[in-house]
């Protein structure tokens, strides 16, 4: 009964193991080798046993729940230099107990918030080698507390989820060099106590900001967890925003400054502090008095250089700082938006650049144009809100905001150029300021505004794009109730137009004329030619006449038909021969005779002229004023 059960066993131990792969039974634990197998997935078969699971150098393209499923007893897991592009939700939900995870040298480009939730206890992670470019904020949060090792090395990344990195306190090895990262957060690292190793090199830093960590140098003695840091590769801007790094006590190393002009390729430490200095703000121009309308756009610009760049600030006429509304929206390149201004907006505006060396200030003046009030400058209750152009131009556009009472905008007389908009009273009880028109075609998607006084319910509009589509929507501006209440707006109605297509200029005329008088000139110079030509042939004969003798027709006969030839007839006596007749072999349909080659060859070019020129004018001009007859006797 031995050997039976002895195969039995090993039939067990073999089936346990995936085709391809190679098991390692170490005492209590199993470790599965399945590296350069040609693998397209990871094997269905594996061991749920298994500790220990090595899948790199194989081809790999995806991983999923499936894959790794009630393996709670895996520690050690490798997939490097595989294919793999995705990673999908809860992967690695199942391995609690996992270590170790290295999928580097893959091909992924991004990390969801659940592509490694699941590994609770894990310490090492390698992401070296891939193609990262975005890693979601909360990718890293099952492991937060637990991870000693992260490598994002060699990735395409510009920014990493800081406030992940920052929650851990057992991290001791981060690497982050030959990334796209261009700017640290001030304090990322404040909370790495236990941070020993930080390379940054071959990014795009321009700058440091100051962090507790960088002040750890690398002697022992300094500290109980001496730094490593590693920066070089990067183009550093030496000024003074760089002073406090370039104080501490470190050796010389390997970094470089990258600007300014003085300092560029200069060894960083070698760099005497007093050379890293800064530039104060200096405002280079910036708007100084600005007047609109109410109702409309204000733009306020501020530009300044200095070294570091500014950073920009406005403060409005309350003295308060003015940040970014539904209104106001203030960019960082110094540029003030207010995007519906009313007569509270109207004040001195200042502009304030700072930077680390010191900051400098510009005033601008806004002067808000306020709109002509009506008979009665009340406003009745159920006023609409403050004015917002584009919101009433979308809401038209999705049919709200019409009322059935009030008359529709029609745009009639609509020609190749203009087109008449009109429209009702409206209600008597709402106070009209004036209307504005805005339309646009679908040549130009720009909107055009225009101001109509109140008075009026007809308006032409000119200079359109003939056969061209148009939208157009009129508004009511009501005055506001107080003065530093903003403009309102009322959305009268909506209207489609079309413009007709331009009218066909007609060349027919312009041709015939310029053809005709081409013709003649042309023609008129051949019969001169013609005609000196045939009188130098007449001259030329007669010269010649005198010295020949005459022409004998004696013996001349004529062809038949098969009839009875003609009996020859006596010549009469010699005498001199008549002039030959011009040759009529040249027919031009003229029945009447035959005429000289050049009067002819006139007629000709005559009647061609008229033909061709006749057929352009009547296919161009037909239907525009005559008919072609007697257009073409106009013009001869």
């Amino acid at each position: 009964m031995a050997p039976p059960l002895l195969l039995l066993l090993l039939a067990s131990g073999a089936a346990a193991c995936p085709l391809p792969c190679v098991c390692q039974n170490l005492s209590e634990s199993l470790s599965t080798l399945c590296a350069h197998r040609g693998l397209l997935f990871v094997p269905p078969n594996v061991d749920r046993r298994t500790v220990e699971l090595r899948l790199a150098d194989n081809f790999i393209q995806a991983l999923g729940p499936p894959d790794f499923r009630n393996m709670t007893g895996l520690v050690d897991l490798t997939l490097s230099r595989n294919a793999i592009t995705r990673i999908g939700a809860r992967a690695f939900g199942d391995l609690e107990s996992l270590r170790s995870l290295h999928l580097d040298g893959n091909r992924l480009v991004e990390l969801g918030a659940g592509s490694l939730r699941g590994p609770v206890n894990l310490q090492h992670l390698i992401l070296s080698g891939n193609q990262l470019g975005r890693i979601s904020p909360g990718a890293f949060d099952d492991f937060l507390d637990s991870l000693e090792d992260l490598d994002l090395s060699y990735n395409n990344l510009r920014q990493v989820p800081w406030a992940g990195i920052g929650a851990m306190p057992a991290l001791h090895t981060l690497n982050l060099d030959h990334n796209l990262i261009d700017a640290l957060p001030p304090g990322a690292f404040a909370q790495l106590s236990q941070l020993s190793r930080l390379d940054l090199t071959s990014n795009r830093l321009a700058t440091l900001a100051p962090d507790p960590l960088f002040s750890r140098g690398r002697d022992a003695e300094a500290s109980p967890a001496p730094l490593v840091l590693s920066f070089s590769g990067n183009p550093l801007h030496c000024n003074c925003e760089l002073l406090w790094l370039r104080r501490l006590a470190r050796p010389d190393d390997l970094e470089t400054c990258a600007s300014p002009p003085g300092l560029a390729g200069r060894y960083f430490w070698a760099v005497p502090e007093g050379e890293f200095s800064c530039e104060p703000p200096l405002i280079a121009r910036h708007t100084q008095r600005l007047w609109v309308l109410e109702g409309q756009r204000a733009t306020l610009r501020c530009r300044a250089l200095g070294d570091p760049a500014p950073t920009m600030h406005w403060v409005g006429p309350d003295d308060r700082l003015v940040g970014n509304s539904s209104r106001a929206r203030a960019f960082p390149n110094g540029t003030l938006e207010i995007g519906v201004t009313g007569s509270g907006d109207a004040g001195g505006y200042t502009c304030i650049a700072t930077n680390p060396a010191g900051e400098a200030t510009a005033q601008v003046e806004l002067r808000v144009l306020a709109l002509p009030h009506g008979s009665n400058g009340s406003a009745e209750g159920g006023r609409p809100g403050p004015s917002d152009i584009a919101a009433s131009a979308r809401t038209a556009a999705e049919g709200e905001g019409t009322l059935e009472s009030e008359p529709a905008v029609q745009v009639t007389e609509v020609t190749a150029t203009s087109g008449l908009v009109s429209w009702g009273p409206g209600r008597p009880a709402d106070p009209v300021w004036m209307f504005q028109i805005q339309y646009n075609s679908s040549e130009d998607e720009t909107l055009i505004y225009r101001i109509v006084p109140a008075s009026s319910h007809h308006f032409l509009l000119k200079h359109l794009v003939p056969g061209a589509d148009y939208d157009l929507c009129l508004l009511a501006l009501s005055p506001a109730a107080g003065p530093s209440d903003l403009t309102a707006t009322r959305l009268l109605g909506c209207a489609h137009f079309s413009t007709l297509p331009a009218a066909p200029l007609c060349h027919a005329l312009q041709a015939h004329v310029l053809g005709g008088t081409l013709t003649v000139a042309v023609g008129g110079v051949l019969v001169a030619a013609l005609l000196v030509f045939t009188v130098a042939l007449l001259v030329r004969g007669r010269g010649a006449g005198n010295g020949r003798l005459p022409l004998k027709l004696s013996h001349v006969q004529s062809q038949t038909n098969g009839g009875p030839s003609p009996t020859p007839k006596a010549h009469p006596p010699r005498s001199p021969p008549p002039r030959p007749q011009r040759s009529c072999s040249l027919d031009l349909g003229d029945a009447s005779g035959c005429y000289g080659y050049a009067r002819r060859l006139g007629g000709a070019w005559a009647r061609r002229s008229h033909s061709v020129h006749g057929g352009l004018l009547g296919a161009g001009c037909r239907g525009v004023g005559g008919s072609t007859e007697q257009l073409e006797e106009s013009v001869v």
